[in-house]
């Protein structure tokens, strides 16, 4: 409860009518945890980053290319929802936003789960959606022809083809591989793609054990045993928010770690929040370029720094997804508004203009160029936990970054296809 507070106080540009805003706003939808064990480490941050980024364009005081006040000229106005509570209820929520609120536009959705629920929704509804974060490949696998869906973040095969790629250069051994992965979509397909490219890199490679605990569980003595038992070189998850932390910080206790190198793809959300409580040489990802593995430019350093500035942390890769996915929107709807602004572009113009976009991000260029034009192709970047008690400073150590030529299928091929036929025409470098 305390968590939701503290979201809901953080937002300051919400507005809740169940009617269409007046002439001159661009009403957005925003959709995140403000409750739930997702809230503290993923809900929190994207929607202050939301917040952040959201009342910057509204004072036109967003860096270049994004000096226009809020979104085509327009102030922008946010209904927000709580994505806790399920499908069931975020499909529910999904056409308030859309028959009573009556948004131009959502961004939102977290969990695999809700965003599968509600794409066919979105299709349905006729509402531009971007997702901003939520990872499963079958996104567009089951939605072969989007129209209304896009997603600027990655998805469950570039994390894991990466994750694969980052445990074999750096020469870890992995006679023995155990996994622990939240028992849905996401965690199975995470698990699927990464076991899947491990073994086409290092086909010695042997499953200790696998284990499939309930989503937000919390408690995984019963795992843990199970792992430790197993004596694996490499323990992979995908777990996330507060699932995550609670393993770490269980299995740490437990000297889980100790003999084994463990993979987090997830792990770059809690960089700040493990606070020395997890050991040295967790290998962590951000699910893209994203949180403490942004490049320098000068979105990014200034997104940082304000939000330092507002927050007093630096913020994680849920915050940097979510600022993604808003300026990815108003790239397509101002390059839809061809130069007429203080308008709310014609949908299907935004849809033409954000299909294949390029646009620049707080994690550099962003090519909207697989799933027909609907999927943001970018690059990842693994790297190993450290800790300074006395700087009581968390940073990271052993960087890789693969880019998105590397780690991600072409069109017209799933990525169990792509990895079994052993990552044809991938572009890795040397």
């Amino acid at each position: 409860m305390a968590v939701a507070t503290i979201a809901a106080a953080a937002i300051t540009a919400v507005a809740s009518p169940s009617v269409a805003a007046e002439n001159g706003k661009f009403r957005l939808g925003v959709v995140t945890f403000l409750s739930g064990g997702a809230a503290g480490p993923f809900g929190v941050p994207s929607i202050n980053g939301a917040k952040l980024l959201i009342n910057a364009l509204n004072e036109g005081k967003v860096p270049g290319p994004y000096g226009q006040k809020g979104i085509n000229g327009l102030e922008i106005e946010t209904v927000v929802i709580d994505e806790n509570g399920g499908a069931t209820k975020q499909v529910e929520e999904f056409r308030n936003l859309a028959e009573r609120h009556k948004v131009d536009a959502v961004v939102g959705y977290i969990s695999s789960g809700d965003c599968l629920a509600i794409s066919p929704v979105a299709e349905e509804l006729k509402v531009p959606t971007v997702m901003f974060d939520c990872g499963t490949s079958r996104l567009f696998e089951e939605n072969k022809t989007p129209r209304y869906v896009f997603r600027t973040g990655l998805d469950a095969a570039i994390d894991n083809i990466g994750a694969a790629r980052y445990v074999v250069d750096t020469n870890r051994k992995t006679s023995a591989v155990a996994s622990i992965q939240q028992n849905y979509a996401w965690g199975q397909d995470s698990w699927a793609d990464f076991r899947a490219a491990l073994t086409q890199l290092k086909p010695e490679t042997k499953i200790a054990t696998e284990q499939f605990p309930k989503l937000f569980q919390g408690q995984y003595g019963a795992e843990i045993s199970a792992i430790a038992v197993s004596k694996p070189d490499v323990i992979h998850t995908s777990f996330w928010g507060g699932d995550m932390e609670a393993f770490v910080l269980q299995g740490a206790a437990r000297g889980l770690f100790d003999k084994s190198a463990a993979i987090l793809t997830c792990g770059e959300s809690a960089l700040d929040r493990l606070k020395g409580q997890a050991p040295n040489g967790l290998i962590l990802g951000a699910r893209g370029p994203f949180g403490a593995f942004a490049p320098k430019n000068e979105l990014s350093e200034w997104f940082h720094k304000s939000y330092v500035a507002q927050v007093e942390m630096a913020p994680s890769y849920p915050a940097y997804k979510m600022a993604q996915a808003i300026l990815g929107l108003k790239a397509a709807a101002e390059k839809a508004a061809a130069g007429k602004t203080g308008i709310v572009p014609e949908k299907e113009k935004v849809l033409d203009a954000f299909t294949n976009l390029t646009f620049e991000s707080v994690s550099g260029t962003v090519a909207m160029s697989r799933a027909n034009g609907h999927q943001a192709l970018q690059g990842i970047s693994y790297g190993e936990y450290r800790y300074d008690a006395k700087t009581k400073q968390a940073s990271l150590a052993n960087v890789k970054s693969y880019a998105g030529d590397c780690v991600t299928p072409p069109d017209g091929t799933t990525a169990a296809e792509w990895i079994k036929a052993g990552f044809p025409g991938a572009k890795c470098g040397n």
